[in-house]
């Protein structure tokens, strides 16, 4: 048996000929691929806007941009993620309060949430930054309304979960990133995820104010439309504003240069066009993970069949965590943690957080593990991973 990592991309030939074939046109960079990623994946997500950017970090500072986050603002998000989901708020100066999760959901705890708001101030807090972790969708629609209430503004972080859904309370799929209830949604193009693009991100909304500022924020804050143009008159040629020439831009925004290139967006294209399959299988794996360990006593917890989950993770909980990882890695397995909680992390801890803040969390943290995930995993290798578990239990009893 090769080695079975816990995630992988899967390339096939259609996506090195899509590649090749931009590599052969006129763009490599900005070109037609980018804005043909965009309508098709606003399409597949169900939002108005779609807007490419380099990676899912960029994606998330750029959001935390468009919406105007400054130094000091207080913007809450949950610990169980990548650090990209709080260090965004940072990039802006602005401060990260960790609120614990739902330890049956492994979410951002709402009830928590509220309790925070409600303990403090009005306009205390800024934003809420919930994310789908492991790919089960957050319910937006109960966020939206406590945001509401409070008068903040919600991303979402949907790294894990392009094509994942919440039923509304009308029994509605609500699919994730579709900008029905978040200001702002980010994807990711990692290897590892749903869809891969090497690297490379989306942000999605139906707000085309934002839509417009983010297209601009992604490229250096320069804008070439003449509708928006700041200077009244052209000061090189002393032509009216009606007339610039072509090569005139002007620079209205501190921007970055997160854009994603034409070869990428070709990669994300034809990966985009299988993405429900992959997904379908994703759910076929969790199911016999599922089937598996249900009446395990060794796993006290698992990701589970939940409706929409999109399962760019399978996590099960064991008090044996530590050994069971290793015990895998003999045999080839290579599982892997998500997440250490950000909030441990040495910056964090700098900024007064600690052991015993977020008691969910942790605990969840000194429990999971996440087994391989991917639409090529085998049945042969997912039942030579589930054997050697069980068998790794059978030791103990």
């Amino acid at each position: 048996m090769n080695p079975i990592p816990y995630g992988r991309q899967n390339i096939t030939e259609e996506d090195i000929n899509e590649v090749i074939n931009t590599l052969r046109s006129d763009y490599l960079t900005q070109g037609p691929k980018i804005l043909e990623f965009e309508q098709a994946f606003a399409k597949y997500i169900g939002s108005q806007y779609a807007v490419a950017v380099a990676n899912g970090t960029a994606a998330l500072h750029l959001c935390t941009l468009a919406l105007g986050v400054q130094p000091d603002d207080k913007v809450i998000t949950t610990p169980i993620t990548f650090a990209a989901s709080a260090n965004c708020v940072r990039y802006c100066g602005g401060e990260v309060i960790f609120s614990d999760i739902d330890p049956e959901t492994y979410l951002l705890d709402i009830n928590k949430v509220r309790s925070l708001l409600e303990s403090s101030p009005s306009g205390h807090y800024k934003g809420i930054i919930p994310v789908d972790f492991a790919g089960r969708a957050v319910n937006l629609e109960a966020f939206k309304e406590l945001a509401d209430e409070f008068g903040l503004w919600l991303i979402e972080d949907a790294c894990h979960a392009p094509g994942g859904y919440f039923l509304n309370l009308n029994g509605e799929k609500e699919f994730c990133g579709n900008g029905k209830y978040a200001d702002l949604a980010i994807f990711s193009f990692h290897p590892v995820k749903h869809i891969a693009c090497g690297e490379g991100g989306m942000i999605t909304t139906n707000d085309e104010a934002l839509y417009q500022q983010l297209l601009m924020l992604r490229s250096h804050g320069i804008t070439r439309d003449k509708s928006s143009f700041a200077n009244t008159s052209n000061f090189a040629t002393g032509t009216s504003s009606d007339n610039y020439p072509g090569w005139y831009m002007e620079m209205q925004e501190l921007g970055f240069n997160y854009r994603l290139t034409d070869i990428q967006a070709a990669l994300g294209i034809s990966q985009l066009k299988r993405a429900d399959e992959g997904l379908k299988r994703r759910r076929e794996i969790a199911r016999v993970y599922h089937h598996a360990f249900k009446d395990d006593p060794n796993i006290i917890g698992q990701s589970g069949i939940i409706d929409g989950h999109a399962y760019h993770l399978y996590i099960i909980e064991t008090e044996n965590r530590l050994e069971l990882y290793n015990y895998l890695r003999t045999k080839d397995i290579y599982a892997q943690i998500h997440y250490i909680p950000t909030h441990l992390m040495p910056y964090y801890k700098k900024m007064g957080w600690k052991e015993g803040d977020l008691i969910h969390a942790e605990n969840y943290y000194k429990k999971c593990l996440s087994l391989p995930m991917y639409p090529t995993l085998t049945d042969e290798q997912q039942n030579y991973i589930i054997e050697v578990i069980k068998s790794f239990f059978s030791s103990y009893e």
